[in-house]
């Protein structure tokens, strides 16, 4: 299994109008073959030291290895998304994790 974990960082993070246009973009990548499960969230309502609350959407992915992974990331509909959203934040983190 593979794992790609994105965070993304808003420039205008009180922009309802900004988080649904990213969301919706996000929402396009789902039809890309090899996504096994995809998950868009928003910060938990959790507060814990451990708990990093600075970004404003995350967008969690499952691939079945690292090839689908990077098919997924050469994709033109990752490719679009990117071009079209791009505008909306001022930061992107990216965790990707294999197996063990």
């Amino acid at each position: 299994m593979f794992v790609h974990h994105v965070f993304f960082f808003l420039k205008n993070p009180d922009s309802t109008a900004d988080r649904d246009q990213l969301v919706a973009g996000l929402q396009t990548l789902t039809s890309i073959e090899g996504v096994k499960l995809a998950h868009i969230g928003k910060v938990a309502d959790t507060h814990r030291g451990v708990i990093d609350r600075s970004y404003s959407v995350s967008w969690l992915m499952l691939f079945d290895d690292k090839a689908a992974q990077d098919i997924y990331q050469d994709h033109p509909v990752h490719h679009k998304f990117v071009e079209d959203c791009a505008h909306l934040w001022e930061k992107v983190i990216v965790y990707d994790s294999d197996d063990v």
